[in-house]
């Protein structure tokens, strides 16, 4: 008997695993937690029948969600992450001797419990003794922080479920307040592929740009995504990420990467005339 792990990217397009076997499923209070092993992907984890994390590819993203921030100004010493369950975006924080405090903020602790367990390969620092662990909804969270945060990080689910509140103009309003005067907020963007994802994708664009003066688009492939074509968005009351880009300082940290390198990080800005007339519409 073969069994498959089938996720729908639209109406009219499935991707399917196989998976080898079932190690772990709950119901926590917020969503469907699974783990699975698979021969192509290795382990991975789904909230509600959607995919989070393989550990095939998790190095782009957390690559690609960590160290532009970080590159482009690696003087940044308190951060918040909110959502990143699984560990990985702090995994690539602690790399950085010069990062101080670590607040990661995750409204779903059997989230949390589960990739312990299933994936230390995301989840190793999460005992990293510059970070701390608050298991409350991050738009509440943020509501009551100012300028306190040199990077925000939102790590979050898609736009449905636990995850709604983060794609908010209120929301984004709180990050802005949040953070210092040369702050940086990180998010993950959705793919602009399947039309469904470019509105949300739109949307929280539309919302960035209402409270920072500085906001930008950049992209990854990410092999178990919906289409592979992901975007992040960059937004910043000081630092554009390209003319600000710090190679030299960054480089000379001899920090292994995998995906991320301080060229990928120029070229992720150069974005695909579909993509720029999306942004363009959502401006409208």
């Amino acid at each position: 008997m073969e069994l498959w792990y089938t996720e729908e990217h639209s109406e009219n397009v499935r991707f399917s695993i196989r998976v080898e076997e079932q190690l772990y499923s709950a119901q926590s209070p917020f969503q469907r937690i699974d783990v699975f092993n698979s021969k192509e992907f290795g382990r991975f984890f789904t909230l509600d029948g959607l995919m989070m994390v393989t550990e095939k590819d998790e190095f782009i993203y957390h690559d690609m969600i960590t160290h532009v921030a970080m590159a482009t100004n690696p003087e940044i010493k308190k951060v918040l992450v909110i959502g990143a369950g699984d560990g990985g975006t702090v995994r690539e924080l602690t790399r950085y001797n010069t990062i101080e405090h670590i607040d990661m903020v995750e409204i779903d602790k059997m989230v949390v419990d589960a990739c312990i367990k299933y994936l230390p390969q995301t989840a190793s620092k999460l005992n990293d003794e510059r970070v701390s662990l608050i298991f409350e909804d991050g738009l509440k969270f943020v509501r009551t922080k100012t300028n306190e945060y040199d990077l925000i990080i939102v790590d979050s689910t898609d736009p449905f479920g636990p995850g709604e509140g983060l794609f908010t103009k209120e929301f984004y309003g709180n990050c802005f307040n949040a953070l210092k005067e040369d702050g940086i907020l990180v998010n993950q963007h959705e793919t602009p592929y399947y039309e469904s994802y470019a509105k949300s994708m739109q949307r929280a664009h539309k919302r960035i740009r209402e409270f920072f003066p500085i906001c930008k688009v950049y992209q990854a492939h990410i092999p178990t995504y919906p289409s592979g074509h992901w975007l992040f968005g960059f937004a910043s009351k000081k630092y554009d990420p390209v003319k600000d880009l710090n190679a030299d300082k960054w480089n000379k940290l001899g920090l292994k990467t995998k995906y991320y390198n301080t060229e990928i990080h120029k070229g992720a800005f150069a974005l695909p005339n579909y993509v720029i007339e999306l942004l363009g519409a959502a401006h409208e």
